[in-house]
């Protein structure tokens, strides 16, 4: 089954931290789903003021644990990323489609 990972980062620059992530990831714009890492399902973020969070759903927590450790971890090191302020998971109820009006 898959599960759900909530990441939140509360930083008055947070959303200027996750672009330059995603840069140093090579994902500017908008990657599609041939350009993530193995086992992630989605990614959704969203910012509010100075949180921005991260919703993604992986096929398994090893899988983005492996992504943190060979990828991520890095990326957020080369941009001198602060700690995230929350990182909770979640066991997947129900797999929801996107739907594109």
């Amino acid at each position: 089954m898959a599960e759900v990972v909530v990441i939140e980062f509360a930083e008055p620059n947070a959303l200027e931290i996750y672009k330059r992530v995603n840069k140093e990831l090579g994902w500017e714009g908008v990657p599609d789903s041939t350009a993530w890492p193995a086992g992630m399902l989605s990614h959704v973020s969203g910012e509010k003021g100075d949180k921005l969070i991260v919703v993604e759903v992986w096929e398994s927590q090893a899988a983005q644990g492996e992504f943190m450790t060979s990828q991520l971890g890095p990326a957020f090191a080369a941009v001198s990323a602060p700690k995230p302020s929350r990182i909770e998971w979640f066991n997947s109820v129900m797999d929801v489609h996107s739907h594109s009006h």
